[in-house]
Parts: structure tokens; C-alpha cells; sequence
């Protein structure tokens, strides 16, 4: 069995740092992990996982970053499965790590990256194309990559404030 680390510098770029303003920037780093790849971290939480038997473990801090790149991590680790299992190439455990900043100051996204750890049989030219297939299509990276509006609901579906319990 070929286990076969590739690195892929997500084309997911939302805004500028200001680093360079002296702004301190954050670090909000996630891992999702299935199959021989799968973390035995306690404080990991577990999912159920239409590609896997024994689910997705999900090791990630509960903030709005981390949501925001587990979505995208999550995302690339259910499509290197799909795309696997159309091209005929047998995974047997996928980690995608994914980590990212926002500006303090503005608490704009200093982008997204990620990286992929497979455990495979396949060559790593077959890997390799695999994941460039997957980076093309990721439907989460790609929509965040395009810029997708998020709006409030207003009018009848608007917010309820309810009374204290």
C-alpha cells in the first residue's frame, strides 16, 4: 500500500492581509480524516459518512473560522471519495488538513489553505490526478473561491427574539 502526502495550496484567496500593517492575524486550523487515516484523538468528534463505514472524525475548534474551513476541508475529503470511486482508484484513508487567518482588524479572511494525506494502492500519478480533479471540482472550495454573498433574512422570516426560559 503507497500512502502518499500531497500538498495543494487551495486557489482560495478572499481577501488581502494586512499583515504587513502590523495587524496580528489568526490561525484557526481543522483536520477531517476517514478510513486507515482516521485520528484516534479523544477530543475528535465522529460522523456518520456515506463513503465510510467507520464515518469522519472531525478535529476542530467550534468558532465560525473553523466552521468556515472544516466546511471546505469536509468538502475536499468527500469528494477525493466520489471522484475516487469514478476514476477506479481504491482509497483506503483520506486527512485534509485546512487552516486559514482573518485580519484582526477587519475580520476578513486572509484566505484558505489545505493539504490531503492519502492512503492508496494507486500510483502517485493516479493520486496526484485524483486530487487535481477534486480541486477543480469541490463544490464548497469552489463557491468560496467565486465569492458567495451570505444576506440576512428579513420581513416574515425574520429573527425572533424569545423570552428567556
Amino acid at each position: 500500500m503507497l500512502a502518499v502526502l500531497v500538498g495543494i495550496a487551495a486557489r482560495v484567496t478572499m481577501t488581502r492581509s494586512n499583515s504587513a500593517k502590523g495587524v496580528p492575524m489568526n490561525q484557526f486550523d481543522v483536520v477531517v480524516s476517514a478510513g486507515s487515516l482516521r485520528s484516534n484523538d479523544t477530543h475528535a468528534i465522529q460522523f456518520p459518512h456515506r463513503w465510510t463505514s467507520e464515518g469522519v472524525i472531525v478535529d476542530a475548534a467550534f468558532s465560525g473560522a473553523h466552521l468556515l474551513h472544516l466546511a471546505a476541508a469536509g468538502c475536499v475529503l468527500n469528494d477525493v471519495y466520489r471522484e475516487a470511486a469514478t476514476l477506479g482508484i481504491q482509497v483506503d484513508g483520506v486527512r485534509v488538513s485546512a487552516a486559514g487567518g482573518f485580519d484582526a482588524e477587519t475580520w476578513t479572511s486572509t484566505g484558505i489553505t489545505y493539504s490531503v494525506e492519502l492512503s492508496s494502492s494507486a500510483t502517485a500519478q493516479e493520486l496526484a490526478r485524483l486530487l487535481d480533479l477534486v480541486d477543480d471540482v469541490a463544490e464548497i472550495p469552489r463557491a468560496i473561491r467565486a465569492g458567495a454573498t451570505v444576506h440576512r433574512l428579513r420581513g416574515q422570516r425574520q429573527d425572533q427574539v424569545l423570552p428567556p426560559s
